[in-house]
């Protein structure tokens, strides 16, 4: 039987958003992602982080330099007692200067190309996950790829962000709930 997921979006879901994190020291975990992610896999989810780095397409950094931190990332999510199944990233950008990566993308979100390459590489039930992000390009990609529960992480309302969310919260925890 596939395996149900708990889907991450990674900046403003996992670590703040400062705009193209591409190292370590610009990387701050956001609180509660671990006690979350902790719940989640007690709860039979996998954990996998999905994230659009257009800063790769724009040079910001390297391809190299984004792997690096995010074995790093794995490697604290480890140390907190939850192993992440996958970590799947989109390097495209049709505005992009590094010519390798300036093109469209299946793979960019709101396109669902990274959500349905991570369920049918870590054999995944899409329509028993869940994806958390932060913003409407996540909440569709998700409903393009067929995840029933889409969350929708944000500090304020506002339905023309919700419109393809399923549910909003307003911190990590929130969710820990809905986690069946």
């Amino acid at each position: 039987m596939p395996y149900k997921a708990l889907l991450l979006d990674r900046d403003g879901v996992v670590n703040v958003d400062r705009g193209y994190v591409g190292d370590i020291g610009r990387f701050t975990f956001l609180e509660g992602i671990f006690t979350l992610a902790r719940h989640a896999v007690d709860r039979g989810f996998r954990v996998v982080v999905v994230t659009n780095q257009s800063g790769i397409a724009r040079g910001y950094f390297t391809e190299a330099a984004f792997l690096e931190l995010s074995d790093w990332m794995r490697g604290m999510f480890l140390a907190q007692g939850v192993e992440l199944a996958g970590v799947f990233h989109c390097p495209y950008h049709h505005g992009g200067v590094i010519e390798r990566y300036a093109r469209d993308s299946f793979w960019r979100k709101p396109n669902p190309g990274m959500i349905l390459d991570a369920a049918r590489r870590l054999d995944l039930s899409l329509s028993r996950s869940i994806f958390l992000g932060d913003q409407p390009t996540d909440m569709e990609a998700a409903r393009a790829a067929g995840v029933e529960r889409r969350v929708l992480l944000c500090s304020e309302d506002d339905p023309i962000r919700q419109e393809a969310a399923t549910s909003t919260i307003r911190r990590h925890t929130d969710l820990i709930a809905a986690l069946r």
